[in-house]
């Protein structure tokens, strides 16, 4: 059995998350009070608590869900639920990618969570910077979005799964490509309620500090096969790791593609690792025979 962890993306974040893995796994609870001394601001309090508007902060949200994937992880390792053989592949939906590498041995706990820290921190900043929007487009394959991205210069954002994609860039632009889908008889087209224009050019001030910041910092060869979100395929070299979250800032997360290649290499079996089952909804739309287990809470941990 091939076992590949899931980890979320930003926009799965819950008020509440993590509460049941704290109080009863102690490792889980050990990297939430660890998180706390890193971050030097109370995320256990903010996860349990709220409230929602300062969760969904893109400097908020993104070390929770950094924090709430590897605590389930190691809730589950303490509670004997994770294979002998161990998980052998480890993807995530923009963020989570960061997360995975984690997962996967390229840097530890701590530095992980600095990284999510301060790249939740430069691209809030870019979205408040900028007048950036996204928009899903529902049902239609990706060459007609991709030829809307070009009319209206914007960018396709996420290709999450068949018939879900998402554009990104600036209102105006974002606004007139979605009443110019709607026109053309495109079946559902909504604008999202999101701080920015998340992986796109908007971004790119923040993709510049995130290379400078990054670059000091020591990557080591992944334990797992990781998955890129910035081509869908394998990176195993650290320099080019790297250089490929740095890249994911302002470019397309190709999802669907990081999915089929980790079927394509042998997984039997998915676990999302995260709050909201999104991504066992995407992996559903995107191959109904894949076998997919949400983990969010201490129970669902203890079902396994």
């Amino acid at each position: 059995m091939a076992l590949a962890l899931l980890f979320a993306g930003q926009g799965a974040q819950k008020v509440g998350m993590g509460r049941s893995l704290c109080e009863q796994s102690t490792s889980a609870r050990e990297l939430y009070q660890q998180a706390n001394s890193v971050l030097g601001w109370d995320l256990m309090k903010v996860c349990f608590e709220g409230p929602e508007a300062e969760l969904t902060q893109t400097k908020v949200c993104q070390p929770a869900l950094f924090v709430h994937g590897l605590a389930l992880l190691s809730a589950l390792r303490e509670a004997g639920k994770v294979p002998a053989e161990g998980p052998k592949l480890a993807l995530g939906l923009s963020l989570g990618e960061v997360t995975a590498y984690c997962g996967a041995g390229v840097f530890d706990f701590a530095t992980g969570l600095k990284i999510v820290a301060e790249r939740g921190r430069l691209m809030q900043e870019a979205c408040e910077k900028t007048t950036g929007g996204m928009a899903a487009v529902i049902g239609e394959d990706r060459s007609k979005v991709e030829e809307l991205c070009r009319e209206f210069d914007i960018e396709a954002a996420n290709f999450n799964a068949p018939g879900q994609i998402i554009v990104s860039g600036e209102n105006a632009r974002v606004s007139a490509a979605v009443a110019a889908a709607k026109e053309r008889g495109m079946k559902k087209v909504m604008a999202l309620n999101v701080a920015g224009a998340y992986h796109s050019r908007l971004m790119e001030p923040a993709r510049v500090a995130f290379a400078s910041f990054l670059d000091p910092i020591p990557f080591a060869a992944p334990q797992l096969t990781v998955f890129s979100n910035t081509t869908g395929s394998v990176i195993a070299d650290p320099l080019d790791i790297k250089a490929a979250l740095v890249k994911q800032i302002v470019s397309s997360v190709r999802w669907e593609d990081c999915m089929r290649s980790a079927a394509a290499e042998g997984t039997t079996l998915f676990w999302e690792l995260g709050p909201g089952g999104v991504l066992s909804g995407l992996a559903r739309r995107t191959e109904k025979s894949w076998t997919v287990k949400s983990f969010s809470e201490y129970a669902d941990v203890i079902a396994a």
